[in-house]
């Protein structure tokens, strides 16, 4: 059986990182790069792309060396992705986050809303009833990122957990400290607006988890398979036939409701769009 020899340049100065001799014709690019970290084990597999061209696509971990459009003399390219970090670790600090700063407004901790309004509690049923809403969608969430989800990548750049934070974590602050504001309004039409509005959060946050079970179940456990999702018994699924993703069409759905109960605007925030759809 003839062997390949592999030679890893970095694709911005060309210098040869790695040469790796008598490699198997059937090796995978992810067995490619355990065999690079040998020799540079600063740059741990996560953290590789390596393409047939300096500017051109990263290759798939399961590419298999003797099917790529090279001789037996192989030359790739290597770039550093940055310090990598788990998505179920980002998910999960994503959403921890917004979970405990809003029950930090809820409480009125002391010096947010001054002195005499500290751990007082709101006298309007319906900022009780956000707080219970609020909080059940990022518990729902951080249990779908442990025993839901299953992502087509496994890490993604460290850099990025500063950004989602940011954003997940400032609309948190920013909605609860009007709706837990002590001189917080209650909504303009009352007990009808709130019901109608909390009618609407249930049904697109039940539509959002029948999407994510539906998602789940395309994709074996440890696989990265994707397959185009189809309606299924469940009516919430029959969105699919109307959009690709709609488990963000009924995370816009939940927060339109959540906004129209509080009548708070910052409520209305879009979904994140950092996950992957399948």
């Amino acid at each position: 059986m003839k062997h390949y020899e592999v030679e890893i340049l970095d694709a911005k100065t060309r210098e040869k990182l790695c040469f790796l001799d008598k490699v198997e014709p059937q090796a995978t690019i992810a067995e490619i790069k355990n065999l690079f970290t040998k020799s540079h084990p600063q740059w741990y597999p996560a953290r590789q792309s390596l393409r047939l061209d300096p500017k051109g696509k990263s290759l798939k971990d399961e590419d298999v060396l003797q099917k790529l459009p090279v001789g037996t003399t192989a030359t790739l390219y290597f770039r550093d992705l940055g310090a990598q970090i788990s998505w179920v670790t980002v998910f999960l600090t994503e959403y921890a986050g917004p979970l405990f700063i809003y029950l930090l407004f809820y409480f009125r901790v002391p010096f947010i809303y001054g002195h005499r309004y500290d751990f007082t509690s709101s006298r309007h049923t319906v900022v009780h009833l956000a707080c219970i809403c609020h909080s059940f969608h990022y518990v729902k969430r951080l249990l779908e990122t442990l025993f839901v989800h299953r992502f087509s990548h496994g890490t993604m750049p460290l850099r990025n957990i500063f950004k989602n934070c940011t954003y997940y974590w400032g609309f948190a602050a920013w909605m609860a400290y009007y709706i837990n504001h002590p001189l917080y309004t209650p909504p303009t039409y009352g007990a009808q607006q709130v019901k109608l509005a909390l009618a609407i959060f249930v049904i697109c946050q039940l539509g959002n988890f029948s999407i994510h079970m539906a998602l789940r179940d395309l994709r074996p456990a440890g696989s990265k398979t994707r397959k185009i999702p189809y309606p299924t018994k469940n009516p919430f699924t029959w969105l699919f036939l109307l959009v690709s993703c709609p488990n963000y069409t009924y995370e816009v759905g939940s927060w339109i409701g959540f906004a129209i109960m509080t009548q708070c605007l910052p409520g209305e925030r879009l979904p994140s769009l950092s996950g992957p759809c399948l």
